[in-house]
């Protein structure tokens, strides 16, 4: 586990180069070229090594190129990969039937991205609303966090208090309340016979890995539940292993109405989303009201029908649960030099960064110089997300390179 150096020879900076000249300035990526992966290695376009401790946002759960994810890509590839939903294909219905079975619900509706899996969810919730809990037209509310990041839509950035995804990008879709994030009392005051479906992330992934108060999740059930109200998980960062557990809300033993899924559903392979909900609710969805030409794709879903697989025999999720006890005690050595707090669930973290070291995006940078890849958010904060499938002593490594740069 030799470190790398920082990437400044002429080919990667003429890849960097030709990338900013034609690509829409839309991320402000590390200077790092990536060529190849395996497991929780990239290598760069100069043979240089990293460790993915960010795994594409969590998408990459299973790690880079993982053998039986691959193997079943690259059969349907020879096969089919695309119908539209004009027709059925052969791989829909069984993965479908899987990620219900998986989540403990009827029906999923499939889409792409975690952003149209939000985006979905609203207006299911809305349907619900006007269909079943009888909301008079044009009238129907969702309750939101403040803090949250749900992807960065039209409709979703109206509702978030980032200024960086919210700003210019007016006017907003009304119909949406915001609430302090961890407050179940402030989601209950903030329901009206209007409200259709609380919306939440169980974890906060964007705003630093922010875990609410032990029985939050719990209450907001309750609440939701006497209410009349849908309760929308959005475990497109937190689901599918990531914490220890198959969903977030799982650690308090919380089921709610409607699972936004992505990211890791995908396989790291393509893109993979879906809804998923019990028929009384997205049974209100009729033929030609909602859809996606390549949403339910057979080379997705057949991808798709594997990561569940994967996710059924629960290795993975003890896997993180473990992993992610060994990784908090080593962060929190941390603390008090160079490291102001933690936040650990499984194998996420978010570390935030002494101001006096520099900002997160320096620390990033720095590691990334020894070999160690990370993104920070917020300003002082970075996130920790390997794949799953690391090994404790790579975590060791990783660790004490990011001890190595905070001290100076």
């Amino acid at each position: 586990m030799s470190a790398a150096t920082p990437a400044v020879d002429t080919g990667t900076i003429r890849i960097i180069g030709a990338e900013e000249q034609h690509v829409a300035h839309n991320y402000h990526p590390l200077p790092v070229v990536i060529a190849s992966g395996e497991g929780v290695w990239v290598t760069d376009v100069e043979g240089k090594r990293y460790l993915d401790l960010l795994s594409a946002y969590s998408a990459l759960n299973f790690g880079h190129g993982h053998p039986a994810i691959l193997a079943v890509a690259r059969e349907q590839l020879d096969r089919l990969t695309l119908t539209s939903r004009a027709y059925h294909n052969d791989q829909l219905g069984p993965f479908a039937a899987a990620l219900a079975e998986l989540c403990g619900k009827d029906l999923v509706l499939p889409m792409n991205t975690g952003a149209e899996a939000v985006e979905t969810g609203i207006k299911v919730a809305r349907a619900w609303g006007y269909r079943v809990k009888g909301i008079p037209a044009d009238a129907a509310t969702v309750v939101v966090a403040q803090g949250n990041f749900h992807g960065r839509t039209t409709t979703i950035v109206g509702f978030s208090d980032d200024p960086q995804a919210r700003d210019d990008f007016g006017p907003y879709a009304p119909g949406f309340t915001q609430v302090p994030f961890g407050d179940a009392e402030a989601i209950e005051a903030a329901i009206t016979p209007h409200t259709a479906a609380v919306l939440i992330e169980p974890i906060q992934g964007e705003a630093g890995v922010i875990m609410p108060p032990d029985g939050y999740l719990r209450a907001v059930r309750e609440i939701c539940t006497r209410n009349n109200v849908l309760f929308i998980a959005d475990e497109i960062q937190s689901g599918l292993g990531r914490v220890g557990e198959t969903f977030a809300c799982d650690r308090e033993g919380v089921v709610p109405d409607v699972y936004l899924l992505g990211k890791a559903l995908g396989g790291g392979i393509l893109p993979l989303s879906a809804v998923v909900a019990d028929a009384e609710i997205l049974g209100v969805i009729r033929p030609g009201e909602h859809g996606s030409t390549f949403g339910g794709n057979p080379l997705a879903a057949a991808v798709g029908l594997r990561v569940v697989e994967l996710l059924a025999t629960g290795d993975f999720q003890k896997r993180a649960r473990t992993l992610g006890a060994h990784l908090e005690t080593k962060l929190t050595e941390l603390v008090g030099h160079g490291v102001t707090g933690i936040r650990v669930a499984g194998l996420w973290a978010g570390v935030d960064i002494d101001p006096s070291v520099g900002t997160g995006r320096q620390v990033a940078e720095r590691l990334l110089g020894r070999g160690v890849l990370v993104k920070d958010t917020h300003g002082q904060t970075i996130r920790i997300a390997p794949p799953l499938v690391v090994r404790a002593t790579e975590l060791d490594w990783a660790v004490e390179q990011l001890r190595v740069v905070l001290a100076g």
